[in-house]
């Protein structure tokens, strides 16, 4: 064979990969245009909360809200470097993860982003919802000027984990996988330049007293390499303040120098309403400590449950020298509804921290927590204006015409950018065939419920071409315990459902026919444990389908996990909820 011919059939595979990616392309595009053609469009959300509590405390000049965080921010860390305070919080299987919060003086928040916001750094694609990220912890080292945030990543077999960062406002790292088991792991960077991990394990093999029995354990820490130092490790607490009494779940440790003396504080008796915080003290950051005579230096599990404005399960705390010289602490705790239930999740509350003795005192921390605070000198109240976080009753207008989606704007278990896209009518969401109950990444915007009692109304345009298509909005509290209120088909005609999903078993608790020809307005009001789903076909008159329902299912109570109600914006190829 001639050399012309070898090149000239030598060409063929190249022809043929180029038709078959003609055809591959072209096949792709119609498939997202048939997804497009039949994905809703969203073109209003209203958000408004209306709690008694902040009806009743009206704010004076000098003061402002306790939690600065409402709704499901749980596991706070703060770092302070110069004038700026950068505040970390859990996220589990949401989507980006760990957000991210900047303020200059402890008040007024504004969210600059998610630590982990690229798939190369989250990888819970399959993970239930209170799995993925768990208690992180941010740091600020001077000695090398850099930002690290550590935390357990229940995902993608990564575990243990830190990534770091020059600049907190332009990104963070791949993540370092960490050699140790366990939880709650903490940095901590002494003035000699050596660096620790504390953390949260199982006490050795063959040595676990009783259920609940956890130990605090400490690694040396390479910087070069960004990992433990094998064969360092040591427990330094055994169960927690005082072993002969069982202390249980002994957690998120940090370290605190002060007095040239290191300062140890955990959470104890687990994230419920046996949840506090104590503190032991060191004369070297790899102990032995000692625990403070006044344990636990914050909790509410012994106050009167009948007493107003009730806060509960206050713990998992860090402290930072605020702008006036002062120390605070913010930690998580809840406010469970009427009904005793936790709907809200986990929030992220402050509290001042009296420091000018041997022990760090939670001011009234051991009685029940007023909603409102004196400010730290100088301050000025700016939440809800000009980017600020709101607090209190507030109002969320959204009519998704901003470049860039709020960061308060998630997905759950991959990125919201796989299914959302804006046109000038509101925001498209075109649908998964993964529906609400997959364990898998879901066609879903969601917001957390920031109040016990609210209201919740989008308007949306969507007519449904099968049994399988289904949009509307979700009360989200996990894959197995949610409600959707959605429209639908069924034959040659469209329908409005409410289901309700526990345990995974679903139940259609209402259906009518409706005419979609024109936008319908789907809205949620709940108050305290009672959610009433209504529609409106001319965005005045709403009509209730289904009657109040409990939510019994959002709450953590019944569903179990670490997280709060989320409110979402949701469409499926997928449906499996039929009208009756």
């Amino acid at each position: 064979m001639k050399k012309s011919q070898i090149n000239y059939f030598g060409k063929w595979p190249m022809v043929f990969l180029s038709v078959f990616m003609m055809i591959y392309s072209f096949s792709a595009v119609e498939a997202q245009r048939r997804a497009n053609r039949n994905a809703p469009v969203f073109s209003e959300f209203v958000y408004q909360g209306d709690d008694q509590v902040y009806r009743d405390y009206p704010l004076e000049d000098d003061e402002f809200y306790s939690p600065i965080l409402q709704g499901c921010y749980p596991d706070p860390a703060i770092v302070k470097r110069g004038d700026d305070y950068f505040m970390v919080h859990s996220s589990f299987s949401m989507w980006p993860g760990v957000p991210i919060f900047h303020s200059n003086d402890l008040v007024n928040w504004t969210q600059i982003g998610h630590v982990l916001d690229r798939p190369s750094q989250l990888k819970v694609v399959d993970s239930g919802i209170s799995a993925g990220i768990f208690a992180p912890a941010i740091k600020y080292n001077e000695h090398n000027e850099t930002f690290y945030m550590i935390t357990t990543q229940f995902a993608g077999g990564i575990g243990n984990m830190v990534v770091t960062t020059k600049d907190p406002f332009k990104g963070w790292s791949d993540p370092y996988r960490l050699n140790f088991n366990g939880i709650d792991p903490s940095l901590f960077f002494d003035e000699d330049g050596k660096a620790y991990v504390v953390h949260n394990d199982a006490p050795d093999p063959g040595k676990e007293l009783y259920e609940g029995h956890r130990v605090i354990k400490i690694w040396d820490f390479c910087l070069e390499e960004n990992q433990v130092i094998e064969g360092t490790d040591k427990i330094i607490v055994d169960g927690g303040v005082d072993i002969t009494k069982n202390p249980i779940w002994i957690e998120m440790p940090h370290i605190y120098k002060k007095y040239d003396r290191y300062y140890l504080s955990c959470a104890e008796g687990g994230t419920g309403g046996w949840h506090s915080q104590v503190v032991f003290v060191s004369d070297n950051p790899r102990g032995p400590y000692t625990p403070a005579p006044g344990n636990p230096i914050m909790t509410q599990r012994y106050l009167n449950p009948n007493r107003a404005n009730r806060v509960e399960w206050a713990g998992h705390a860090d402290i930072v020298e605020g702008p006036d010289g002062e120390y605070y602490a913010v930690f998580l705790a809840i406010r469970p509804n009427e009904k005793n239930r936790v709907n809200m999740g986990r929030e992220t509350f402050i509290l001042p921290v009296d420091w000018s003795g041997e022990w760090p005192v939670f001011v009234n921390g051991l009685v029940p927590f007023e909603p409102k605070l004196k400010m730290p000198e100088g301050v000025v109240n700016r939440t809800g204006e000009d980017g600020f976080v709101p607090n209190g009753n507030f109002t969320i207008n959204e009519d998704f015409s901003a470049e860039n989606l709020d960061f308060r704007w998630i997905g759950m278990r991959g990125p919201r950018e796989a299914f959302i896209n804006r046109t000038r009518n509101g925001l498209q969401i075109t649908p998964f065939e993964n529906n609400i109950k997959a364990m898998a990444p879901v066609s879903s915007l969601f917001i957390r419920q920031m109040h016990n009692t609210f209201t919740a109304t989008t308007t949306m345009s969507y007519t449904p071409r099968s049994e399988s298509d289904l949009a509307g909005i979700v009360c989200y509290q996990n894959e197995g315990f949610n409600y959707v209120f959605g429209v639908t088909r069924k034959g040659n005609d469209t329908y409005l459902l409410l289901e309700r999903t526990e345990r995974g078993e679903s139940t259609i608790l209402a259906s009518t026919k409706i005419d979609v020809r024109n936008p319908i307005h789907l809205q949620i009001r709940a108050e305290g444990d009672d959610y009433r789903f209504n529609y409106s076909l001319d965005g005045t008159n709403f009509t209730n389908l289904g009657g109040t329902v409990s939510g019994d299912i959002l709450s953590t109570n019944v569903a179990g996990g670490f997280t709060g109600n989320l409110i979402g914006l949701y469409t499926t190829s997928g449906n499996d909820a039929q009208p009756e």
